[in-house]
């Protein structure tokens, strides 16, 4: 399940090869990419309890638990948490689960913050330093893959005389009742109550540990440093899920080399990186957009979470930091693929297959799914718009596997027909959302856009059992199938299947005229959902009234008057341009509207590439720049990507750390 990883470390990091020959291929690159992810975000959070998510968390390779640095006298020396993805959805498992205790000479360290001497995060690793009576300990962090994290403590003597140091571990008090300790030897097992995962605390070999269940206590480790000398000490923290081996990765980290991997780690995400910073659009080269480019890169590392429990394939979180964000959701996962395909195509294949793995045998697409369905149920009440096909083709764009293609196709068909055979009430070819439960609750879920405005009247109609639709038919629905067909095509056509490409185009420049007719208000120039009869216009400009020029369906002349409004100060561009809705409505309330008002980026980005699509590159390119520029916390250090944004004020929104918003950024920045 997580071969990928395995082997990439096995080879690279347990042997050893080429680590002198690695740092000499990453010196010069990364000294010239490592900056803009330099604190990028700021980690520094100490927990109040186990469900504070006040701070953000830190993680890699898609790992199951996170960590901060700590921000209070209490825990400094240390870093806080782990904050544990393994269990609940998410909660801290201790102030500080394995905190160091240092003495010099006979003098104790009490460290404070005046003892820290830097805190520094990047892409590959976090680290700080701290300096007291002339012994300066540096504590670096970094994932052996997505069952380990290894943190090196490295002990230096800066004064002219040699010292005698003691250290030993132990824990802070447990935040949670959940979890037990005993151990075996050198090692602190660690189990829940409330999960099947275990731990794993790793100190060195021959290493004795103290327990009873909710405390331990490590040897004592005393060593002699002379002047200018150091000292490493290594220890790992493993949390694992039972459909993995810890015997596998205990031999793994039997063998492992601190600086071979870490090395590799910079290696990895400087390449990755990199991609990204050298293929921006060349309006965007300032190095405040290498910067935002890094810190929507960390954003979806810290939500990659490997294969577990239902979790079939590797993927994203929308956001780690929401309680109930913890799992993957259909759009959300096409347009996380898409962000990924970028620069981590293997990445964005399996959170592609990850929602596939759930596919019916009618083609439905479940709406989300979780590692751990005793704490929250699949939703099977609803999917979401049709955006896979075009993240397989983006996929493809990017490294031509014919075979990942040959894989998908047949999925992407079945869904693909589902929407005609199970939310076309009138079989008239144009489309409805709906749900599988007859509510029309789920049905506004399907659309992606819970309480837009457009379904504040609508109703539910039966289609077939366990397949209902709304009372109208949706333009941005039916431009996504439209751009469905054209990307289905080109699958096909690459596939070598001629016949059906050609249907596909066949079918699209169909709907491309209905769309144009059915949707298009020529008097206020803008698309609307119609009723099913097409006959009435469900008033209320929104964001849907774009996604028509981002899948190319507009006549230019429909593009020009479009463009007009979006670029209205009075409608759409506001201080975060095109917002779910425009701000002269009666009903404009991003404070508490979620998609009556707020900027979400995703929306945004179909504006900003529909624009683009009908040759508006001035527009397309003033806008992205106030879009970034707008949204506060997106460009400089420090701050998270927020889910979505007040349109006038900037303020971010919602949950922090979002996964499509970072995916977003990147699409607007990426050369196509």
């Amino acid at each position: 399940m997580d071969i990928n990883n395995i082997l990439y470390t096995t080879i690279l990091i347990v042997l050893g090869v080429g680590c002198n020959g690695v740092e000499q291929i990453i010196s010069e690159t990364e000294n010239n990419h490592s900056n803009f992810s330099r604190n990028v975000l700021d980690y520094r959070v100490t927990p109040k309890d186990s469900m504070d998510r006040s701070g953000l968390m830190y993680s890699d390779h898609g790992s199951w638990f996170a960590y901060s640095f700590s921000d209070t006298c209490e825990v400094i020396g240390d870093f806080t948490g782990p904050f544990l993805m393994t269990q609940q959805n998410g909660i801290w498992s201790s102030k500080s689960l394995v905190s160091i205790n240092l003495t010099v000479g006979n003098h104790p360290v009490i460290f404070k913050k005046e003892n820290i001497v830097a805190q520094e995060s990047y892409l590959s690793h976090l680290e700080q330093t701290f300096s007291a009576l002339g012994i300066e300990l540096k504590e670096t962090l970094l994932f052996l893959n997505g069952h380990t994290a290894l943190i090196r403590y490295r002990f230096s003597n800066k004064q002219k005389k040699g010292i005698q140091l003691a250290c030993y571990w132990n824990n802070k008090l447990l935040l949670t009742n959940s979890l037990k300790f005993s151990s075996k030897k050198n090692i602190l097992e660690i189990s829940s109550s409330d999960s099947e995962a275990l731990g794993y605390i790793t100190f060195p070999n021959g290493t004795s540990l103290k327990k009873d269940g909710k405390n331990f206590t490590s040897e004592l480790q005393k060593f002699w440093l002379n002047p200018n000398q150091t000292k490493d000490i290594v220890i790992a923290h493993t949390f694992i899920f039972p459909e993995y081996s810890w015997e596998e990765q205990s031999r793994l980290l039997d063998n492992s080399n601190f600086d071979s991997i870490l090395n590799v780690r910079k290696q990895e995400k400087t390449n990755q990186l990199q991609a990204l910073i050298e293929n921006r659009k060349l309006k965007f080269k300032d190095e405040k957009y290498a910067e935002v480019l890094a810190k929507a890169y960390l954003t979806l590392q810290n939500n990659w979470r490997i294969p577990a429990g239902k979790l079939k394939h590797q993927g994203l979180f929308p956001s780690y930091h929401y309680e109930w964000f913890h799992g993957f959701w259909s759009w959300d996962s096409w347009k996380h693929a898409v962000g990924l395909s970028y620069y981590n195509t293997q990445l964005a294949k399996d959170q592609m297959r990850a929602m596939f793995d759930y596919q019916d045998e009618d083609g439905f697409v479940v709406d989300c799914i979780y590692r751990d369905t005793t704490i929250e149920p699949f939703n099977y009440r609803d999917t979401k718009p049709p955006l896979s096909a075009w993240a397989v083709a983006k996929i493809y764009k990017q490294d031509s596997d014919i075979d990942f293609v040959r894989e998908m196709y047949p999925k992407l068909k079945k869904y693909h027909s589902w929407w005609y055979r199970k939310r076309d009430h009138d079989q008239d070819g144009m489309c409805e959302f709906g749900s599988t439960d007859g509510t029309v609750l789920a049905a506004k879920w399907e659309s992606g856009m819970d309480n837009a405005i457009r379904f504040d009247d609508s109703k539910i109609l039966r289609n077939s059992e366990g397949a209902y639709s709304l009372d109208q038919e949706s333009v941005d629905l039916n431009a996504y199938l439209y751009a469905e067909k054209l990307f289905l095509a080109a699958l096909a056509e690459a596939l070598g299947r001629t016949e059906e490409s050609n249907a596909y185009r066949t079918s699209a420049e169909t709907l491309k005229k209905n769309i144009q007719v059915q949707f298009y208000d020529p008097e206020d120039g803008w698309f609307y959902d119609t009723n099913l009869e097409g006959t009435k216009f469900i008033k209320g400009a929104g964001s849907e009234g774009w996604t028509a020029l981002w899948a190319n369906a507009a006549t230019q002349e429909q593009a020009e008057a479009i463009k007009t409004k979006m670029m209205d100060q009075e409608k759409f561009y506001t201080k975060v341009p095109f917002q779910t809705m425009s701000k002269d409505h009666e009903k404009f309330n991003p404070m508490n509207g979620y998609w009556r008002g707020p900027n979400w980026l995703d929306q945004a980005y179909f504006g900003v590439k529909g624009l683009r699509n009908y040759g508006f590159k001035e527009e397309a390119d003033k806008a992205t720049a106030q879009i970034l520029e707008g949204a506060e916390g997106v460009l400089g250090k420090g701050k998270a990507i927020r889910e979505n944004y007040h349109p006038l004020t900037g303020e971010g929104l919602e949950a922090q750390n979002f996964s499509w918003s970072a995916a977003h950024i990147i699409m607007l920045l990426m050369e196509d």
